[in-house]
């Protein structure tokens, strides 16, 4: 079938080269059973695709079903998709069918495919790979005969190399690549599919048809449409409904769409920042080479005062002592930690004791042992004592849940 015929079928708007690109692969994989995996941004148009290479194919009289991985909970994933025996598991009163067996013979449109358990991924590889599958809370191997095509709005490729993607079902499924471009590397079409949807929506609504000034379609075209398609839509019906003036400004366009939008492409948001995660292991070691960092700092304080016999400047060294244990309470760890346990010395410096003190001190603080086992039993051990044995608190006051102060306890004999 010719691309144009296909538009006409299936009421595709567009002539964009990448967008008839995406037509003749589809219209050329239509008559064979392979895999297809289709890609694109949300709202771009891929289950439209689903329904053209199942209604083009050999199994368009046997049935099809559309199926979101991303809004089936991962404990009854597998339930719904291969079925249960009853009492398979707590409410599984019957037996039930699963959309492999019902659309036996038909195809199944798994989109949203990257959301997929790694655990249902192994037997949906198997279903690809050789036709058969086990229902939830059964021993017994069935059969069936199903075209699958899979969609998704995120890298595979990098969600392989993450983990959260088996690489054999990607490169099972990838057997024929198919990516819907956005509606932002269409901007030819962009005019096109707006006067189509406010033609609708205006002939479904009765009211007056909607024109837009020179300012405004330039505004539509050049605004990036994170959205794509389903957002233009979406756009059009509530222009076609809320606005009285026909004759749509740029001023007016701005009520719908960001302001900037008339000047330039939006760029889109792709990630979070990662946030930096510390485990309670790190947390000590941190806490360790800032004592050790502050240790040496103070060593040489005193040993200046020493040298110096304490006298010409003395309350300078007092004060700078006392800074560095008022440094020491402000670390960014403190938060976390138990108040007795953020430094062994609580009380400031007197510059005035004898030179003896401060090598008597000097010397403990040497012998002073950095194991990173008797730390953590020191700050358990404090914590503990500190709340009158309340495991919760204590958790809470070093940072750390209570299983995880429970664990600690043990191991440490506590």
């Amino acid at each position: 079938m010719e691309i144009q015929e296909i538009k006409q079928r299936f009421g595709i708007i567009g002539n964009s080269p990448l967008l008839n690109r995406a037509i003749d692969i589809a219209n050329q994989v239509s008559p064979t059973d392979i895999s297809v995996l289709i890609t694109g941004e949300s709202g771009s148009g891929k289950e439209v695709f689903s329904h053209i290479i199942h209604q083009l194919s050999p199994r368009k009289h046997g049935p099809f079903i559309a199926v979101n991985c991303g809004a089936i909970p991962e404990g009854t994933i597998d339930s719904e998709l291969f079925g249960h025996e009853k009492g398979a598991y707590t409410g599984a009163v019957g037996e039930r069918k699963g959309y492999f067996e019902t659309v036996n013979g038909g195809t199944i449109f798994l989109d949203e495919i990257a959301e997929m358990p790694l655990g249902t991924q192994a037997r949906l590889l198997r279903v690809l790979e050789s036709g058969q599958f086990i229902k939830v809370g059964s021993s017994k191997v069935e059969k069936t005969n199903v075209r699958v095509i899979a969609a998704t709005n995120v890298d595979v490729y990098e969600a392989v190399q993450k983990g959260k993607f088996r690489e054999d079902l990607y490169y099972r499924l990838n057997t024929v690549p198919l990516r819907i471009p956005p509606l932002r590397d269409r901007k030819e079409d962009i005019y096109l599919l707006f006067r189509k949807f406010t033609a609708d929506f205006t002939d479904k609504y009765r009211t007056p048809p909607i024109q837009l000034d020179d300012d405004a379609q330039q505004m539509l075209t050049n605004y990036s449409w994170p959205g794509n398609v389903r957002q233009l839509k979406n756009m059009a019906e509530q222009l076609a409904v809320l606005e009285r003036d026909r004759i749509i400004t740029a001023q007016t366009l701005l009520n719908y769409i960001p302001a900037e939008a008339g000047n330039r492409n939006l760029p889109m948001r792709l990630d979070n920042q990662p946030k930096e995660d510390f485990s309670e292991r790190d947390l000590l070691y941190k806490v360790l080479f800032d004592m050790k960092r502050d240790m040496v700092e103070l060593k040489k304080l005193v040993a200046d005062i020493i040298e110096h016999g304490g006298t010409s400047d003395s309350y300078a060294h007092t004060q700078a002592i006392n800074h560095l244990y008022q440094d020491i309470d402000l670390q960014p760890h403190a938060a976390h930690m138990p108040a007795e346990s953020q430094f062994t010395i609580q009380q400031p410096v007197n510059v005035n004791a004898s030179k003896d003190h401060y090598i008597t001190q000097n010397a403990e603080e040497v012998e002073e042992s950095l194991s990173l086992v008797e730390k953590e039993s020191d700050l358990i051990r404090k914590a503990l004592k500190k709340h009158k044995g309340k495991r919760k608190l204590a958790a809470n006051e070093l940072g750390i849940s209570e299983r995880t102060l429970y664990r600690k306890i043990k191991e440490l004999n506590l």
